[in-house]
């Protein structure tokens, strides 16, 4: 893969990009398709899933008393943060327990440190699993759609950490907005590898097309069917 920014150089990486625009242009006539497209997408599936979300959103209450939905600060277009919201899937105090977990598992350390994922994550509920099977976790990022934070095609939005695994790939993955698939979703999502899911998320932001992206929202939904790569 390309350069690997150093833990030193990230947060002067991440000014930078939050600071200014990226030289990169796009064909306006397709972004303004491509906007539209999710407000109109967006809208009508909050409308359709708004019973399923209240109905998940109760359960996740009722099983320990902690907020159903969790929002977590990612990395943009542009290099803009803003707030991802899911539904949550792990206990409580997830953050605290991976902590702990990664200071005391070095085998769950060097997981970590390569894919930003644990296969066999303790956090995870049992409700928590089911909804990530089915993806129904980022249905609440239909929201972050609508406000022009994310698109419904797109790289996945990254947290700070996983800046330094983009590297030079960083400057095609800040030239769109992160999405709700993409095509590391349809290609195999966790089954890939880090490197190749960069790779994807560059390939994307280089060739992206508006009938690509319709494309890309057909294939996802055998993707989600099957669970493929869901974990």
């Amino acid at each position: 893969m390309g350069l690997r920014l150093t833990n030193q150089s990230r947060h002067a990486e991440t000014a930078a990009y939050s600071s200014t625009r990226l030289d990169r242009t796009e064909h306006e006539s397709g972004t303004s398709a491509k906007r539209i497209l999710d407000i109109i997408i967006a809208s009508l599936a909050l409308v359709f899933v708004f019973p399923l979300l209240f109905v998940v959103g109760i359960l996740i209450r009722l099983q320990d008393g902690g907020q159903a939905v969790y929002a977590q600060k990612r990395y943009g277009r542009n290099g803009r943060t803003f707030m991802c919201f899911k539904l949550r899937s792990m206990v409580a105090n997830a953050d605290e327990r991976l902590q702990e977990i990664l200071a005391t598992d070095p085998a769950a350390r060097a997981e970590w440190d390569e894919t930003q994922k644990l296969v066999n994550d303790p956090r995870i509920t049992p409700l928590g699993q089911f909804i990530r099977k089915t993806s129904i976790d980022e249905l609440p990022q239909l929201v972050n759609v609508l406000r022009g934070e994310m698109s419904l095609v797109g790289p996945r939005p990254i947290v700070e950490n996983e800046i330094a695994k983009y590297g030079e790939f960083y400057r095609d993955y800040c030239a769109v907005r992160p999405g709700l698939t993409g095509l590391w979703q349809v290609e195999g999502r966790s089954d890939t590898t880090y490197e190749e899911r960069v790779q994807l998320d560059a390939k994307y932001a280089r060739t992206r097309t508006f009938v690509g992206d319709i494309l890309i929202m057909l294939r996802t939904v055998p993707a989600v069917l099957l669970s493929r790569g869901a974990r």
